[in-house]
């Protein structure tokens, strides 16, 4: 689950810099919450999040993961029975290949290649697709989640908000951080989903 993180990293990048620009539009500010009015004058209040935590412990994002979890174990079920066809015709190669024919032996072995061959090809192909709706299930949720971030940065009045491991911040005071916030507003702002119906056989 590591390969989608640097393109979380740069996505989540972009949207919170768009985000801090809008931020800056001469539209009316709300009024600023006490721990604004607190900071010094001329201090720019910037704030970080944790996309990996957003997404391990987010209602969205753990819905996300299950999702590619039912994915990956009806591909590994499907592995599993090719695996066991080719031990099967292995097993009839090396227990009855003495008493076949050369030509039937012959027969056999690119029999067994030839599955063998589509095997590691469908093997390969269920890894691109695996990865192909991890990064879009992921994505979505980071697409969502952006709005929240905005809102809750716009609302603390925060200039800056930036993703804690791509933004390579190497501390961050416990107040700055603003993850399990968006957590929260982003669970209770989700609409409540049905759960999906079970796929035919």
């Amino acid at each position: 689950m590591k390969a989608w993180l640097s393109a979380v990293v740069v996505a989540v990048g972009l949207v919170l810099c768009a985000a801090s620009t809008r931020a800056q539009a001469p539209t009316p500010a709300p009024a600023p919450a006490p721990a604004a009015a607190a900071a010094p004058t001329g201090i720019q209040r910037i704030a970080f999040i944790d996309v990996q935590r957003v997404l391990a412990r987010s209602a969205a994002g753990v819905a996300a993961r299950e999702q590619l979890e039912r994915e990956k174990a009806g591909m590994q079920k499907e592995m599993d029975g090719k695996r066991q066809e080719l031990e099967k015709l292995r097993d009839e190669i090396e227990k009855k290949g003495a008493l076949l024919t050369p030509d039937a032996r012959r027969d056999k072995q690119e029999l067994f290649e030839r599955k063998r061959r589509d095997a590691a090809r469908l093997a390969d192909d269920f890894q691109k697709e695996l990865e192909k709706k991890e990064s879009g299930l992921l994505q979505k949720v980071l697409q969502d989640v952006s709005g929240v971030i905005e809102q809750v940065a716009k609302e603390r009045n925060f200039y800056l908000v930036i993703e804690k491991r791509g933004g390579g911040v190497i501390y961050g005071a416990a107040d700055a951080d603003l993850t399990d916030e968006i957590i929260r507003q982003f669970d209770r702002q989700a609409p409540k989903q049905a759960p999906a119906p079970p796929k035919k056989p």
